[in-house]
């Protein structure tokens, strides 16, 4: 059966979302259009390139997630070096070695721009931070004069994924005076992005099925706030989700796989194999469950 899918963002627990789609896959159900944000990203742009979740299963068994890490030289003391690099590179880590991991993974499958994948058979989450704007790859690239056909997917995913002071921001120059825009992790503005295949006007022609790297919207705990540090960590959180919150509470939330993650924190790319396994395990699971009940 042919669906529509959504994968959230959840950095390196998106391991967990491959175990989904080996489950999905199992039960007979095909991708035909994909969106995604951050780690989300990654994961539809390889089913979009043609990738099954068997085969994403043993790139995820052969790499080493630490590679996606490209260190920087650091002629100072390391506890300076570290806020240093961040304050003016904006970023811990270049992000040229993640962009290139995708970049050969997506070009093994004979895709390299989305003008080689199917028409809006992917879209993409950024956020514009220069403008402050969400912006949707392909679609709203015209809008800073880019042709859609000739943007590198892998370029998209990596600005997707780009989880702001963790890996560095993907800047665009269009012109010459124009010093250009700066565009960071989708899921500052939404890490979830389920309303990309709803409109009012459109009657669907499939199933849209999400699959969220967080418990179900009735186990949200309440944000702690009682100094500073747990005040940013409630703003970033309620900015990121918020948007997405507001729709899912209102409709489709019967529609979305929800995968609780525990104990592993978005940027833990030191994974042993064990820890690999338990992610995806907990993907099959929550999918296994969630098929038990659903109906479309």
């Amino acid at each position: 059966m042919l669906i529509d899918g959504v994968f959230s963002g959840g950095g390196i627990k998106g391991f967990a979302l491959v175990g989904a789609i080996q489950v999905l896959e199992q039960k007979g159900f095909t991708f035909c259009r994909t969106a995604g944000t951050s780690a989300g990203a990654i994961i539809a742009s390889f089913i979009s390139a043609g990738y099954t979740g068997n085969e994403m299963m043993d790139i995820l068994n052969e790499m080493d997630t630490k590679d996606l890490l490209d260190h920087r030289r650091r002629n100072l003391p390391i506890p300076f070096a570290k806020w240093l690099i961040i304050y003016w590179k904006l970023g811990l880590y270049k992000g040229d070695a993640l962009e290139k991991w995708i970049s050969e993974k997506l070009a093994a499958k004979g895709v390299y721009t989305f003008s080689n994948l199917p028409f809006q058979g992917l879209r993409i989450i950024v956020s514009d931070i220069t403008n402050g704007r969400l912006v949707v790859i392909p679609d709203d690239l015209p809008k800073y004069g880019i042709d859609p056909g000739s943007f590198p997917v892998a370029k998209a995913v990596r600005m997707s994924c780009s989880i702001p002071y963790f890996f560095e921001p993907v800047q665009l120059k269009l012109n010459k005076e124009n010093r250009g825009h700066v565009f960071v992790d989708g899921g500052v503005l939404s890490n979830f992005p389920m309303w990309l295949f709803d409109s009012e006007h459109v009657k669907k022609v499939r199933p849209v099925l999400g699959i969220k790297l967080s418990p179900g919207e009735e186990c949200k705990k309440p944000h702690e706030i009682d100094n500073a540090i747990e005040m940013f960590n409630a703003l970033f959180k309620t900015m990121k989700d918020a948007h997405d919150s507001r729709y899912i509470s209102r409709k489709h939330v019967k529609n979305i796989i929800f995968i609780p993650m525990k104990g592993v924190s978005a940027t833990e790319f030191e994974l042993t194999d064990e820890s690999k396994a338990l992610l995806i395990n907990e993907g099959r699971t929550s999918t296994e469950k969630f098929l038990r009940k659903w109906t479309y």
